[in-house]
């Protein structure tokens, strides 16, 4: 068995049991991709179709407002899955933009793969059920978050999730994902600093 497939394999099962032949099935509809810094893995207007677990890398979600101002909404960072959600299940158009940060190794897995190996391993969709839901929780929560945690409570959070990589992403995106103005949090980082 390639142990390039160890981190994928993992969070999987973590999720859902599954054979070996179960494993040999699902392991040869997984696509590997490098994509480089500032590249995409979906662009605005264009429909998701499929997911991906970042294996190494880190990913920005954001839209782009009618006036240019870009609106940061989540962060990947590798062990995390990306998908549209919305884009892929409707086959619309999507909102938002998933950017990679840095260089990024991704396995990606088609929507029309995922629908047929439901039919052939029926507890796989149970597995995209659970990726579905862990999103919609971890949206919510962060909406929680912004209504009942202080700006630096918001950044410590953020930075106990991976943070060599929090240290990567530029200013703008971190204190528009946190609700705050670039200058706030310069003063967050720099009180944090000092406290230590």
């Amino acid at each position: 068995m390639s142990a390039k497939f160890d981190k994928i394999r993992e969070s999987i099962t973590s999720m859902i049991p599954f054979t070996s032949d179960d494993w040999d099935s699902i392991q040869n509809i997984i696509e590997t991709t490098e994509i480089s810094k500032n590249d995409f893995f979906l662009k605005e207007n264009t429909i998701c179709d499929s997911v991906a677990f970042v294996e190494s890398g880190l990913f920005v979600y954001y839209t782009t407002l009618s006036n240019g101002n870009e609106i940061t909404i989540d962060f990947a960072f590798a062990g995390d899955w990306i998908t549209n959600i919305h884009s892929r299940l409707s086959a619309t158009p999507s909102h938002l933009n998933i950017k990679a940060i840095q260089k990024s190794t991704l396995f990606i897995i088609k929507h029309r793969d995922l629908e047929m190996q439901y039919e052939r391993l029926p507890l796989f969709e149970r597995f995209s059920r659970l990726l579905t839901e862990q999103a919609y929780v971890k949206l919510v929560q962060h909406s929680i978050d912004l209504q009942t945690l202080t700006a630096t409570d918001r950044y410590l959070k953020l930075l106990q999730r991976q943070p060599e990589l929090v240290r990567q992403i530029q200013v703008y995106h971190i204190a528009n994902y946190l609700g705050v103005a670039p200058k706030s949090l310069s003063r967050i980082r720099n009180n944090i600093f000092y406290e230590k």
